[in-house]
């Protein structure tokens, strides 16, 4: 029997696999600190809960469950920024504030980045466990994806591109 044959728990991760998996784990990190800090700029109740949601269920279980396997590995963990603080929206000046717009697009650019990094290690990985834990925070951020595309459309903050009328095919 091969290396790779047996029990998938056994197998050694490749160094595409640490390394991916790594990198997901400080940008996880990194998406935690920035949400609880976006957190405090929120004035809207629906993307107050949906942040929070993406926090909680979404980014902590994943951080969970990939330094679970990077510690079964062997492999040393990257720094964890400091939890934020909780900061009163009306102590923020304008000015410096990020607006609910804003802050509803960026949480919608950060889950499709997030569904590209998750397709890319699923199609690197040569552990199916690691393949399928993939799959499922790529479903889990799609579906956090389509909460924020209704959000955004509800809310009237979707800007959508020019509408493309091809005028040749009326000839």
């Amino acid at each position: 029997m091969g290396i790779l044959s047996g029990n998938q728990k056994e197998e050694p991760m490749h160094y595409g696999e640490v390394y991916l998996t790594w990198m997901h784990l400080t940008a996880a990190k990194a998406c935690v600190a920035s949400y609880e800090t976006i957190l405090n700029h929120a004035g809207d109740d629906d993307l107050k809960k949906l942040i929070e949601d993406i926090i909680e269920n979404g980014t902590k279980p994943e951080i969970e469950e990939i330094e679970r396997l990077l510690k079964e590995n062997g492999v040393g963990m990257p720094p964890t920024p400091p939890e934020r603080p909780k900061a009163c929206l009306e102590n923020i000046p304008p000015g410096a504030r990020f607006l609910d717009p804003e802050i509803a697009n960026k949480l919608a650019l950060d889950l499709g980045t997030g569904l590209i990094s998750c397709s890319t290690v699923m199609s690197q990985c040569i552990r199916e466990d690691i393949a399928m834990m993939y799959g499922q925070f790529h479903m889990k951020k799609a579906q956090y994806a389509a909460k924020t595309l209704r959000l955004l459309k509800e809310k009237g903050w979707l800007v959508p591109p020019p509408l493309h009328i091809n005028t040749a095919a009326e000839c």
